[in-house]
């Protein structure tokens, strides 16, 4: 069949800032706005960062667009659901995408309830790829859900990464091709390093790591079409860093979009030594597509599970849910039972409109055979866990940059993270103005 291009919506957090500054001087500086990376197929709000410290006042940090409040059954007070739910132990470990920030790790509790007590394990948040230093996981981001999942031994935390800044603004081809030549060469190891680093200070060095999902799509910066040679040196050199890192236990999971989409993403395959597990995006599109042929198309979810297995691999559904064909119950029924069947280590729903279930209330059908299937279920089976760190490798020596210059009797000014990064670099304050008066 001709190949598919899954045309993507976008979700865009603004936020405007002021910054007053002293000394000889003062400027008025207005942020841009903050791209939030998302869940590929109609993104999730961003996340309010923490500004970093500064020698100036801080600039008022971005400010979440909050998804609509539930409005299917009270979780309070659930209704109970008309067809028998599976309790079988063994069953995937499941969960859903909620919110970016805490509000996200409140809901989990929630959903939990309306579920009838089902037992919850996973928790799904994304890093926003609109600059590097968010990329890095801004201190304070994490800390809610690595706090959850230090609850419970068996919980487990899904951490979608862009491995590239300005992840939604439309790069072209040939900038990718660029950036992702400048990663596989180590100009952004660092960046890596530090969210390592960061994740195992919070103790939380199980997360499974998302990396460049839907790399074989068009939506993001980080796609894997414009150099599929370079896509994969680059992640191979992301994973060797963070597995780097003393005490981590990261998982890496390759999660491409179900189907050909630009690029089959076999072509984007970086190898078994850096994959541990094979992930696949699975929206209920394009508009008529039935079940079976989902499983049948090429590269679809029959082809995902049999690559999987060849390559020795666990698979997973970071993103799912409903999409083109609306309230579709069929397709509901149908992938809770295919993975029911298959397995993965685990799956996430996403939940806001119009993919979810619990908070939208535009799909009732298909929420009540998702509320049915597993209401009350509970999985006493722990989920395996690497019981040893991954083999530490020597990390992949940066490739060094040239320091600025100052000019002259010029002394730069320390004005934070933020603001340097509006202005372009540094700003730099001449000592010697006077003189030209003289």
């Amino acid at each position: 069949m001709a190949p598919l291009q899954r045309t993507r919506t976008r979700r865009l957090a603004y936020a405007t800032a002021a910054l007053t500054a002293g000394l000889v001087a003062s400027a008025a500086l207005a942020s841009g706005p903050g791209y939030a990376v998302g869940a590929g197929v109609g993104d999730p709000p961003a996340p309010t960062p923490t500004a970093p410290t500064a020698v100036v006042a801080p600039v008022a940090p971005e400010r979440p667009v909050a998804p609509a409040a539930p409005t299917t059954a009270s979780p309070a007070n659930p209704t109970t659901p008309t067809a028998t739910p599976s309790k079988e132990p063994g069953g995937p470990a499941f969960g859903a995408y909620l919110d970016y920030g805490p509000r996200g790790v409140a809901r989990i509790s929630e959903l939990s309830r309306w579920l009838g007590g089902a037992d919850l394990r996973v928790a799904h948040t994304y890093l926003p790829g609109d600059r590097w230093s968010n990329i890095e996981g801004l201190p304070g981001f994490l800390d809610t859900w690595a706090d959850w999942r230090a609850d419970e031994d068996d919980r487990l935390f899904v951490l979608n990464v862009p491995m590239l800044e300005r992840n939604e603004e439309n790069v072209s081809d040939a900038e990718v091709r660029i950036e992702l030549r400048r990663g596989a060469a180590g100009d952004f190891d660092q960046h890596f390093r530090t969210l390592a680093e960061r994740l195992v200070d919070l103790d939380a060095p199980d997360t499974v790591i998302v990396l460049g999902w839907e790399m074989n799509g068009m939506t993001y910066t980080h796609r894997c079409g414009p150099d599929p040679e370079a896509w994969k040196k680059y992640w191979n050199r992301i994973v060797t860093t963070m597995r780097a890192v003393p005490g981590q236990k990261f998982r890496f999971d390759f999660a491409p979009n179900r189907g050909r989409d630009a690029i089959p993403w076999t072509q984007c395959y970086p190898g078994d030594d850096t994959v541990d597990i094979i992930g696949m995006d699975s929206y209920d599109q394009p508009r008529g597509q039935s079940f079976d042929e989902a499983v049948s198309e090429p590269y679809g979810l029959q082809a995902h599970v049999d690559f999987a297995k060849a390559h020795g691999k666990p698979i997973s559904y970071p993103e799912w849910g409903l999409f083109r064909n609306g309230d579709n119950p069929t397709y509901m029924k149908r992938m809770l039972a295919w993975m029911d069947e298959h397995k993965p280590l685990y799956n996430t729903l996403t939940d806001y409109c119009p993919h979810g279930v619990w908070q939208c209330g535009d799909n009732p059908k298909a929420s009540e055979v998702y509320r049915a299937a597993l209401f009350g279920r509970t999985d006493t089976t722990p989920l395996p866990k690497p019981t040893d760190p991954a083999p530490t490798p020597t990390a992949p020596t940066p490739v060094p940059k040239p320091t600025p210059l100052n000019p002259p009797n010029c002394s730069p000014l320390e004005l934070g993270d933020w603001v340097e990064y509006w202005l372009g670099g540094k700003l730099c304050l001449r000592f010697d103005w006077w003189s030209r008066h003289r």
